[in-house]
């Protein structure tokens, strides 16, 4: 028997969940750049979830689509925090029906007991925070991965 690699996983849809603020690193660099639309959040106060699909770039498939010369990669993504007390948000018009938003990045902030706030950093100074009783977050991909529309990745320049 051999380890699994990297590579094994490749094609596969993923499904990850993070339970530390290491963990959150990984499911971070996931979705940065991940698109959705504002009525593609939602919030079951009375299940405590919270719940976003997004598109996310394939950051995972990067290189190889790369060295294969072959178009860039988004894939549809259930973002899920659990055990969520409350949710509010700055520099969003929940009213725009016509709301894209982008995600930069996740951070946990630690309180006390286990318990923290989530916070999304979104381009343009908008922001997500999500007060939980613990880190609970679950990244699934629910599609199959289709071309990147743009054609290009994400760039961020310095």
């Amino acid at each position: 028997m051999t380890d699994a690699r990297f590579e094994d996983g490749a094609d596969l849809a993923l499904t990850l969940k993070a339970e530390t603020a290491e963990d959150l690193g990984v499911l971070s660099a996931l979705v940065q750049d991940a698109v959705l639309a504002g009525t593609d959040m939602a919030w079951d106060r009375r299940g405590r979830v919270l719940s976003l699909l997004v598109n996310r770039f394939r950051w995972e498939d990067l290189t190889a689509a790369e060295r294969a010369q072959r178009p860039y990669e988004r894939v549809r993504s259930i973002l899920t925090v659990g055990d969520v007390l409350t949710v509010s948000s700055q520099g969003i018009d929940r009213h725009d029906s016509d709301l894209i938003l982008s995600i930069l990045s996740m951070d946990w902030e630690p309180g006390q007991d286990g318990a923290g706030r989530l916070v999304l950093t979104l381009a343009g100074d908008g922001a997500i925070a999500v007060a939980a009783e613990w880190l609970n977050v679950t990244l699934a991909d629910v599609s199959r991965p289709y071309l990147a529309p743009s054609g290009h990745a994400p760039h961020h320049p310095d």
